[in-house]
């Protein structure tokens, strides 16, 4: 029995190393690595780890994320680029090491590169631009944001080279004003998503540009640009039928006149934010209500003219049955649980946002849950102040603590 152990033994421990040399000849072989997301080990990954991957991946490596990973640097990208040339899909989302260098590697060692994240990489200027516009002309989709050296000049530099742009984010790009949208509009005739959130210099001039120049734009934010009027909301309805994202929050100049022409023209939008457009009345949602039957997010927090009877346009609209999923009515003084009875049908509700709408209760979220158990309800209700006491017992307060 003991010798038949001994033998059992060894053969598992033969086929445990057969496994392990399995593994590791797999491991060793750059062609099992063609996708790499290094987000979780960020805090971890240096230079020299990046480009041990590239020595051993080489030429089949096609994605790599290094998101967050701070401690990489120019060198060990440029090491990276000249190993892995057919990279296709690259993020270096918050490497805030990396400078031009970087991009002025990727140009000359990485003609195939399609998708690019620098977001929050601050050292970035128009010189990454113009290296990128040189070496990189399959670009598709490129993030930029928060890189706020970036001007126009940058921004013509890489639409007159990379003329499949399809995804544009701008995001905190504070420097760029119209002149740099005209050149998006007159180069960029593939583009699907455009985000310009807090590019406060642009006003209609620019956007209406994009409008007539990009007819197959499906998602715009253009949140935080206070200087845009109805005129974009006009341009949007009459050049971009395709369009399914809108975020135009704290853009306080849009009314429901706009907002008619959009909805009336634009009837695929699924997900639109209205933060703090306080202009905006009933009349907007009676149009979502009737012409956008594919609406599933709908922010009209801070919009402080919206009623009950809005929100009963839009819960017996097309959308409500099967579509919608979100809504938020943050900060809207004049709903009440009548609106609550609105959306008792919407079947698809996962979210309602209500805080501080004061004449909601607790006993008409109750009521909302009996027919949506599974809805996540965020509301908050302060805590009843107890009353003062009474009887002979001794005062705890003076009067004035009472009062307050």
């Amino acid at each position: 029995d003991v010798h038949e152990q001994r033998r059992g033994g060894h053969q598992q421990e033969a086929a445990q190393g057969a496994v392990a040399t399995s593994w590791n000849v797999l491991a060793l072989d750059g062609s099992n690595w063609q996708r790499i997301d290094l987000f979780d080990f960020q805090r971890d990954i240096e230079g020299r780890v990046v480009e041990n991957i590239s020595k051993r991946c080489g030429g089949f490596l096609r994605k790599l994320s290094l998101r967050g990973c701070q401690g990489v640097g120019d060198s060990a990208l440029r090491t990276f680029s000249q190993n892995c040339r057919n990279i296709e899909l690259l993020s270096l989302n918050g490497c805030t090491k990396i400078t031009d260098s970087t991009c002025n590697s990727l140009s000359k060692f990485c003609p195939k590169l399609k998708h690019l994240d620098l977001a929050s990489c601050t050292s970035i200027t128009n010189l990454s631009l113009k290296a990128l516009s040189e070496g990189c002309p399959l670009l598709e989709q490129l993030n930029i944001s928060w890189c706020d050296q970036v001007t126009k000049d940058g921004i013509q530099a890489l639409v007159r080279s990379c003329p499949g742009l399809k995804g544009l984010f701008l995001k905190g790009c504070t420097q760029l004003e119209d002149e740099a949208l005209k050149h998006i509009g007159a180069h960029c005739p593939e583009l699907v998503t455009l985000n310009l959130q807090t590019c406060s210099q642009i006003t209609d001039d620019g956007l209406i540009t994009i409008c007539r120049g990009c007819h197959r734009l499906q998602s715009l934010c253009v949140s935080g640009c206070a200087n845009i009027t109805d005129a974009i909301l006009h341009a949007l309805g009459q050049n971009c039928p395709r369009l399914r994202i809108l975020e135009v929050a704290r853009c306080s100049q849009l009314t429901d006149v706009g907002f008619t022409t959009l909805a009336r023209n634009c009837h695929e939008l699924e997900k639109m934010d209205l933060e703090e457009c306080v202009q905006i009345t009933d009349g907007t949602l009676i149009q979502l209500s009737i012409h956008c039957p594919r609406l599933q997010v709908l922010s009209l927090s801070h919009c402080e003219l919206i009623t009950d009877d809005g929100i009963r346009h839009l819960g017996s609209g097309p959308c409500a049955h099967d579509r919608l999923e979100v809504i938020e009515l943050d900060n809207c003084p004049l709903i009440t649980d009548a609106s609550l009875e609105h959306l008792k049908n919407c079947h698809s509700l996962d979210r309602i946002e209500l805080y501080d709408c004061q004449q909601i209760t607790r006993a008409g979220i109750k009521r909302l849950r009996t027919h949506l158990p599974n809805i996540k309800v965020h509301a908050y209700f302060a805590p009843v102040t107890p009353p003062p006491s009474v009887g002979g017992s001794r005062q705890r307060f003076c009067r004035c603590c009472v009062l307050l």
